[in-house]
């Protein structure tokens, strides 16, 4: 199939990012194989970006996807894709940060010596899977991602698990030393591009006091129930891009609500337009000069969702589009304790509600 070029935004890294991403979090959890075989229908239909992360388990899977995609003659080469990954929040601290993001990119390899081994096989085995373990067993197989983003604003204590958190697993984020580390992932070459997610207006502020690299992206929950304004001019005259997770409100999933999907406006407008509520809303977040993170594991859907460049919303329609009750969907109340770094909502989304 003829697959259009998607438009691009310039990063302030000076990298060049598409303007629709694919989210690759699997609700419910999806085989390894099954994932793949997604992924490749992603590429089929013409998306380049690729949204990952440690902690949705896809990264492995995307990686082969990309070298399928290759084989396939889907892509041409690397630089044909983007990827983005995100440092989890029990990595969240400076010695953790390089030793996270060299384990998105490679796979570790348990040795089994054997006492009967002389201690120069030993070495030659060691040499062989430590050349291996670079060229091959990449968690991603790839040399770099493209963007590497702080999923969270704070840090967990290590080996907890999201879904049962207490108080006493939440600690505050080491702004600067654990934005040090990431910069050093991108002097390195590991990113090539770095920002953040779930960063309200406060936290930026905190980090660009001793920035050195500028975060390129800051990726929040954005949609027409969650408009993002005051955030989405603040990172505008910062120069950083908002990317927008939930772009549909998660629909259908565990954690989501209907608050896109069925919302009344979004739905007369799609009527109108014969266009999918789905792209209603793509197309309105793409309007505001952001980038949506948009995931659906069905094909023709997938397909869908890219066709919103070539039609535009009328002013009457944003003016209706702007009247939408706004409500967040997802509050991050399990960060917040009363003895924990965040004591209310309000502080750990930097006085949003």
């Amino acid at each position: 199939m003829e697959v259009k070029k998607i438009p691009e935004v310039i990063l302030c890294s000076g990298q060049k990012m598409p303007l629709i991403g694919m989210g690759t979090a699997p609700n419910p959890l999806t085989p390894q194989e099954a994932l793949i075989s997604i992924f490749i229908d992603g590429f089929d239909v013409g998306y380049r970006h690729f949204d990952t992360a440690s902690l949705y388990g896809s990264e492995e899977p995307l990686g082969k996807a990309v070298a399928k995609a290759l084989e396939l003659g889907l892509i041409k080469g690397r630089d044909e894709v983007f990827i983005t990954s995100k440092l989890w929040c029990t990595d969240a601290q400076h010695d953790l940060v390089l030793p996270a993001l060299k384990t998105t990119l490679q796979l570790s390899i348990t040795l089994f010596p054997s006492l009967l081994i002389s201690l120069f096989v030993i070495f030659l085995w060691m040499m062989l899977v430590f050349y291996v373990s670079l060229k091959l067993f990449r968690k991603l197989r790839l040399e770099y991602v493209d963007l590497y983003l702080i999923h969270w604003p704070l840090r967990l204590r290590p080996g907890v698990e999201l879904i049962n958190i207490s108080e006493e697993d939440v600690f505050p984020l080491d702004m600067k030393g654990t934005w040090e580390a990431m910069e050093e992932c991108y002097r390195l070459g590991l990113a090539k591009s770095i920002g953040v997610s779930n960063f309200g207006i406060k936290k930026l502020n905190q980090l660009l006091e001793n920035a050195t690299v500028l975060p390129a992206v800051n990726q929040v929950e954005m949609n027409p129930s969650w408009q993002q304004g005051k955030l989405r001019e603040f990172c505008k005259q910062e120069g950083i891009h908002v990317s927008a997770w939930s772009p549909l409100g998660a629909y259908k999933t565990s954690w989501g609500s209907n608050a896109v999907m069925e919302n009344p406006i979004l739905m007369e407008i799609a009527r109108a337009r014969q266009k999918s509520v789905a792209q209603v809303a793509l197309r309105w977040i793409y309007e505001q000069r952001t980038s949506p993170i948009a995931k659906s594991f069905n094909k023709e859907r997938m397909k869908q969702n890219l066709e919103i460049f070539d039609w535009e919303l009328s002013q009457e329609e944003l003016q209706k589009l702007s009247q939408i009750p706004q409500r967040r969907t997802v509050t991050g109340e399990q960060f917040v304790s009363e003895n924990g770094p965040f004591k209310s909502l309000e502080e750990l989304w930097d006085g949003e509600p």
